[in-house]
C-alpha cells in the first residue's frame, strides 16, 4: 500500500482493463534432411551450419546459407516446393552435405597443369576451395600471350599468363598477368587471397610456364556417413536435430523429406523408417503445439501403401500422411522427378492458413510446382486409403492436382481432422501464452472475472472467423472459472483451474445430394 503522509494530490495507475490474447502463428514449417552445403559467414569467418536450426525466410537466402538443388537430396525441392505453395517462414536443420564437405569430410577436386617446357613435368595444381563434388564444376582456363621478339628477332618466351576460372561454364574470377616472380603478381600469393573458389600449388621450383588450356577439376567427393536415428533425434544441449528445435517456440510443422533418400540410399531400412517417424510423431507429442507432416515410401501401388499403412501401425492426433510422390521439375537436368509431397503439403498449409484461417481443413486446395503423380489413384482405391487416415493427391481433369484428404492417423473419431488438431493447438498455445500474467495474482474471484473475461474475449474472435460451430457465442463455446472449479481444496494447493469448452468446425468431408422424382404440381 502507497503512504500519504502529507497533504496533495496523488496519482496512482490502476491495472482494471483487459489483457488480450493474440492469436499464435501456425505456419511455421522445419525441414530436416540433405543439403548442397551448410555454412554461413559471420565476422569474415565461415561457420558450420551442420545439425543447425537455421532461420529461412525465402528461397534467395536458403541459397546463400545451403546451396542449390543437388542430386541426392530431396529436402532443396521440398523447401522450394514449401515457399511456392505459400510458405513464408521455415527452419533448416541440415544433417548431410551432398555436395560441399564440411571440414575433414571430403576431398577437393584437383587438375596439375602441365609445362610448356616438358609435358610431363606439371607447373602448376588447382584445387577447389570447397571439399566436395561441387569442385567437379569448375573450370581452370590457362592462357599465355603470344611469343615475342627482340631486335635480333630472337624469341622472347612470356613470363605471365592469365588465370579464368569457370563454374558451371559461367566465368566467375579472372586474373591477369600473374607469374612466379616475387610481388603482388605472384600466382601463389595473388590467388590465395583473392579468388574465393581455387586454391593453386605451385610445383617444382616454379620454373616452368603452364601450358594454354582448359582443365577441369576432378575428385571432388565427400567421405559419406551412414545417418541415424540419433542424426535426427539430435541433442537439444547441443542445439541439433529435432533437440534442437525444442527451445524454438514458433515451429508448428515438422518435414523430414531425406528420410526417403537415405532409404532409397540403402542407408536405413523400412524399420530405421518407422523408428524415425515415430520419432518425430513422439516430439510433436512431446512439444504438443507441433504437427508431423510424413512421407510415404517410393514406388508403392495402392494396395502396398494400405498394406504398409497398417502395418507401420502409427496412431496419433499429430501427424499425417500422404500419397502418392509428385512429380516435379528436376533443376539438376532439366527433367522431371518424383519426390516425397510433404514439403508441398506444408506450403499449402501455410497458404490456406493465410488465405481462410487454421480452421479450414488443408484440402480440395492446388498444388503448386507439381507436374504429376507417381499414382494416379482411382476412386476405389482411394476408397480403402481415406478410412485409414491415408491422404491421397489426386489429378482431376480441368481442375489440376489437389490434394484430396484432411485426416490424421488418430483412430480417435474426435481427432480425425487436421483442422481440429491445429486449430486446437492454436487456441491453446494462444491461451498459454495469453495468460502468463495469472501465475502468481490473488486467487480470488476478481481474478477468476479477469481470465473468464479475456479468454471469452479471445474464443469470440476465434468464433467470428467461422472456426467455430454456432450461430451464437454461447452455443459455440464456454469458459468456466469460479467456485465450482475452484473449492478451497485446489485453491489450497496453488491451483486456478479454468474448464474451456469450443465446437470445432468439421470440415464437409462427404457432400451428398439426395434427389428423387416429384409428381407434377404438388
Amino acid at each position: 500500500m502507497p503512504s500519504y503522509l502529507s497533504p496533495g494530490i496523488y496519482m496512482e495507475e490502476v491495472d482494471r482493463g483487459s489483457k488480450p490474447i493474440e492469436a499464435v502463428g501456425t505456419a511455421v514449417a522445419a525441414f530436416i534432411g540433405y543439403t548442397e552445403k551448410a555454412s554461413d559467414v559471420k565476422n569474415g569467418e565461415t561457420i558450420s551450419l551442420v545439425g543447425k536450426p537455421t532461420l529461412v525466410t525465402n528461397w534467395t537466402q536458403y541459397q546463400q546459407k545451403f546451396g542449390a538443388f543437388v542430386k541426392g537430396a530431396y529436402t532443396p525441392d521440398s523447401v522450394y516446393g514449401y515457399f511456392a505453395n505459400g510458405g513464408s517462414i521455415c527452419y533448416v536443420v541440415s544433417i548431410k552435405t551432398v555436395g560441399v564437405a564440411e571440414p575433414g569430410s571430403g576431398k577437393s577436386a584437383s587438375a596439375e597443369i602441365p609445362s610448356t617446357a616438358d609435358k610431363k613435368k606439371g607447373a602448376l595444381t588447382f584445387s577447389s576451395k570447397n571439399a566436395g563434388p561441387s569442385g567437379n564444376n569448375v573450370v581452370v582456363e590457362v592462357k599465355t600471350p603470344p611469343t615475342g621478339s627482340d631486335a635480333d628477332g630472337k624469341a622472347i618466351a612470356p613470363t605471365s599468363f592469365t588465370v579464368i576460372v569457370k563454374v558451371d561454364g559461367a566465368v566467375v574470377e579472372q586474373f591477369n598477368d600473374l607469374g612466379f616472380g616475387t610481388g603482388e603478381g605472384n600466382i601463389a600469393t595473388f590467388v590465395a587471397q583473392k579468388s574465393k573458389v581455387i586454391n593453386v600449388e605451385v610445383l617444382g621450383k616454379g620454373d616452368l610456364m603452364p601450358a594454354d588450356g582448359s582443365y577441369n577439376l576432378a575428385g571432388g567427393e565427400i567421405t559419406q556417413k551412414a545417418i541415424t536415428l540419433s542424426d535426427y533425434q539430435g541433442s537439444v544441449t547441443e542445439r541439433k536435430g529435432l533437440g534442437g528445435l525444442e527451445p524454438i517456440d514458433d515451429v508448428t510443422m515438422i518435414i523430414v523429406p531425406d528420410l526417403m533418400s537415405a532409404f532409397e540410399a540403402g542407408e536405413i531400412d523400412m524399420k530405421g523408417v518407422q523408428a524415425v517417424q515415430q520419432s518425430i510423431i513422439d516430439y510433436c507429442e512431446l512439444v504438443r503445439y507441433c504437427f508431423a507432416i510424413l512421407d510415404t515410401p517410393p514406388g508403392l501401388m495402392p494396395q502396398e501403401m494400405k498394406e504398409w499403412r497398417l502395418s507401420m501401425n502409427y496412431d496419433t492426433t499429430r501427424a499425417a500422411l500422404y500419397y502418392p510422390w509428385i512429380e516435379v521439375p528436376d533443376m539438376t537436368n532439366g527433367r522431371t522427378k518424383l519426390m516425397p509431397p510433404s514439403g508441398h503439403m506444408a506450403g499449402v498449409y501455410a497458404r490456406t492458413d493465410s488465405t481462410r484461417g487454421v480452421h479450414k481443413a488443408p484440402a480440395n486446395e492446388l498444388v503448386r510446382n507439381c507436374l504429376g503423380l507417381g499414382v494416379n489413384v482411382t476412386k476405389g482405391e482411394h476408397d480403402l486409403l481415406n478410412p485409414i487416415g491415408v491422404n491421397v493427391v489426386r489429378s482431376f481433369a480441368g481442375r489440376g492436382i489437389r490434394i484430396w484428404g484432411a485426416r490424421t492417423l488418430s483412430s480417435d473419431a474426435s481427432w480425425r481432422y487436421i483442422n481440429v488438431r491445429r486449430l486446437f493447438n492454436m487456441v491453446e498455445e494462444s491461451i498459454e501464452r495469453g495468460t502468463q500474467w495469472v501465475v502468481f495474482e490473488p486467487n480470488d474471484t476478481f481474478l477468476w472475472s479477469r481470465v473468464t473475461r479475456d479468454v471469452s474475449s479471445f474464443l469470440k474472435m476465434i468464433w467470428r472467423s467461422g472456426a467455430l460451430f454456432g450461430n451464437t457465442p454461447e452455443a459455440a463455446f464456454y469458459v468456466k472459472c469460479d467456485a465450482e472449479t475452484n473449492p478451497p481444496e485446489a485453491r489450497d494447493l496453488g491451483q486456478l483451474v479454468v474448464e474451456i469448452g469450443i465446437a470445432p468446425v468439421n470440415p464437409a468431408e462427404f457432400v451428398i445430394f439426395r434427389i428423387g422424382q416429384m409428381q407434377p404440381g404438388s
